[in-house]
């Protein structure tokens, strides 16, 4: 089983992960970190760092992070850049983590990866426009 950590700003992945429960089945193998400014960045790293030992497992981690170039995942990057089964994916939003935990048991760690990145680009619309043209005929 792939296994996640989110890390985000705030308690924003731990209520993603509440959320996937309530929409999904109740989430195993995942684990929330939240970044504050009332945290140091050495008791941050500490525990991604314990995060990813804890989750390590034969197939692999994925750490979600919510901002590219954000203090999240500035402080996750240097933890998964050498290590060979762990991925990072920042930008997490409920559908990804629907799509993460519902593909985990099949799909290798870098197929997860892509699917996941594509579910996740693929619920981000314009919804009032994608109302319009169905009800005009288009796609």
């Amino acid at each position: 089983m792939i296994n996640f950590i989110v890390v985000t700003h705030g308690e924003f992945g731990a209520y993603l992960i509440e959320a996937e429960g309530i929409v999904g089945r109740q989430p195993q193998g995942v684990r929330a970190i939240a970044t504050s400014s009332r945290q140091s960045v050495p008791e941050i790293r500490a525990k991604i760092a314990r995060a990813l030992r804890e989750l390590d497992g034969p197939d692999g981690i994925v750490v979600f992070t919510d901002i590219p170039g954000g203090t999240p995942n500035n402080l996750a990057f240097p933890f998964v850049k050498d290590a060979p089964k762990a991925e990072m994916i920042s930008g997490v939003n409920l559908y990804m983590l629907v799509s993460a935990f519902g593909n985990r048991d099949r799909l290798t760690l870098e197929r997860l990866v892509e699917k996941v990145v594509a579910d996740g680009q693929k619920s981000i619309r314009d919804v009032r426009r994608m109302f319009l043209l169905a009800a005009a005929g288009e796609r």
